[in-house]
């Protein structure tokens, strides 16, 4: 099996580097699915790198160095370096941060048109999804449940500036080949989205084969049980690859320093620009944030919203780091895609 159909770019590999790489395709609690050189296969973490604390716990996505044991779980031992990650406080007391996926091109951000439908949350999957480093793109689901979505498309548009937002129907087809832009080979897409948004029918109506099992969800509240119960990545028939996610009933804040300043930028415009410096727009006369939200500029709610995730995350104030890591992540983005582009007339040059 050639990895580089699952991504895998050849540079990746350290120098003086042990074993041979591997993807992860799926977690199973202290067990990992895996695709190599050698196809499909599992692995366990070795103890001493890992558990001694010199290597990243890894997730479903990663690319890792594995020692190869036929017929046999193989022995992980060292995690690569990540193009893009996305992680959440871990709902766990005590446990801080806890990795959901990595190293994907695209978060389909999900809810639906029924009472899944929520703001808030939808800011905080932007937030997350813009400090993975990946690209965010909502997909609004089962929009064979309304007549007129408008109103919701506006809604979005007001909270997502940039983002391309798409309305689609897994059981008509409706918008799906709005997607098709997405779906390339070598691409990963992470799914995120509650229970019952309906993420395994849209793996299944993009697959063009019912791949993943499909639950259906209680009419009175719009909740559905979970179909996914741990993360996997999928391979579809066309190369892409899609990371489907349980469902998250908690999806608590991180490190979201550069997250924050993308989904907000509506307010991160205004920050710096009062009279005084260590403003805590309150009650200090000169506050450029009160003044936007008096002159209709800037919404209170907008602001509630951002004040509340900025509190409950591990953030850095330095807005000078702040502007070093969005630039950095971008020569990243520059830099992968570059690395693509020589990859692929490598595979062309090969045929």
């Amino acid at each position: 099996m050639d990895l580089r159909e699952y991504g895998f770019i050849p540079n990746m590999t350290p120098e003086n580097a042990q074993g041979i790489p591997a993807r992860i395709t799926a977690v199973h609690k202290e067990r990992y699915a895996l695709v190599c050189e050698y196809g499909e296969t599992y692995g366990r973490l070795k103890t001493k790198e890992y558990f001694g604390g010199f290597e990243e716990f890894p997730t479903t996505g990663d690319f890792v160095m594995i020692n190869y044991i036929s017929g046999s779980d193989s022995q992980i031992i060292k995690t690569l370096p990540r193009r893009t990650f996305f992680s959440r406080r871990d709902p766990t007391p005590g446990r801080g941060e806890q990795a959901v996926a990595s190293n994907f091109d695209y978060v389909f951000i999900m809810q639906s048109f029924n009472q899944d439908f929520n703001a808030k949350r939808l800011e905080r999957y932007l937030t997350l999804a813009w400090q993975s480093g990946a690209i965010p793109v909502v997909v609004l689901t089962k929009a064979d449940l309304v007549d007129e979505y408008g109103s919701y498309l506006r809604i979005v548009e007001s909270l997502a500036a940039g983002v391309s937002v798409y309305a689609v129907s897994s059981k008509t087809g409706a918008g799906l080949t709005m997607l098709a832009d997405y779906m390339m080979t070598g691409k990963t897409i992470v799914f995120l989205g509650s229970s019952g948004v309906g993420k395994s029918s849209l793996v299944n109506a993009l697959a063009g084969e019912e791949i993943m099992t499909v639950n259906g969800i209680r009419e009175d509240d719009s909740k559905g049980r979970h179909t996914t119960t741990h993360r996997q990545l999928i391979m579809l028939k066309n190369g892409a690859m899609i990371i489907d996610t349980p469902g998250m009933r908690e999806l608590g804040m991180w490190d979201v320093s550069i997250g924050l300043g993308e989904a907000f930028s509506d307010i991160e415009q205004y920050l710096g620009k009062c009279k005084f410096s260590d403003c805590k727009h309150q009650t200090e006369p000169g506050c450029a944030i009160k003044e936007a939200i008096a002159n209709g500029e800037l919404s209170r709610d907008r602001w509630e919203s951002y004040r509340k995730l900025k509190a409950e995350a591990k953030y850095s104030d330095d807005k000078s780091d702040f502007l070093r890591q969005k630039q950095q992540r971008n020569k990243n983005i520059a830099k992968f895609n570059r690395q693509k582009k020589a990859e692929k007339k490598y595979r062309s040059s090969d045929l």
